[in-house]
């Protein structure tokens, strides 16, 4: 639980929407969460919704797809969203059998199970991609943005070679709360 899921807490209960009681079993059962859990080959943090505003990010590379998918179960177990960066399709067959609600998302090679339980973010998030090779990191920032809340604006293949081509894109760029710019070779 978050900041701002908590002050949510307490204005439904205010507002009557909750009563104490209700309020009192939800946070109760978010104290009796450990910090951590110690699976042996990793050790997941429950609290870190609480300290960052978002869970615990699997970072898939190097990992097996029975390791990713019992940490994904565990996540999802705490109820939080998951987000699993730099998998595999072999990955994901494995988190389907423990939650079969899991999206792949194929470019950004991502899996995610969203309990719709982000805060919206303010403002919108462009995300620049200098060129078509930088699709792939593009589209994982987009699948971590909007899976934290945010509004996102994809706009690609806008790179050095053609800054007629990014020039033409002001209004949204100046209408961006945050910019991602993705460039790889182009960047340089």
């Amino acid at each position: 639980m978050n900041r701002q899921q908590l002050r949510a807490l307490l204005d439904e209960v205010h507002a009557g929407t909750t009563t104490p009681e209700a309020a009192h079993e939800r946070l109760f059962q978010f104290l009796s969460q450990k910090p951590f859990e110690d699976l042996g080959f990793a050790r997941v943090d429950h609290h870190r919704n609480t300290r960052q505003g978002f869970p615990e990010v699997v970072f898939g590379l190097g990992k097996t797809p029975s390791q990713i998918a019992e940490i994904a179960a565990r996540i999802a177990a705490a109820g939080h969203s998951l987000l699993v960066t730099r998998t595999s399709p072999e990955a994901h067959q494995a988190v389907l059998t423990k939650l079969p609600a899991a999206q792949y998302h194929d470019l950004a090679r991502c899996i995610t199970f969203d309990l719709g339980n982000a805060s919206p973010g303010r403002g919108t998030i462009v995300i620049a991609a200098a060129g078509t090779a930088d699709l792939p990191i593009a589209e994982e920032a987009v699948v971590t943005a909007s899976l934290m809340g945010n509004r996102v604006d994809r706009l690609y293949d806008v790179g050095v070679a053609g800054l007629h081509r990014l020039l033409q894109e002001h209004a949204r760029i100046t209408a961006a709360r945050v910019i991602i710019v993705v460039a790889g070779m182009e960047g340089a």
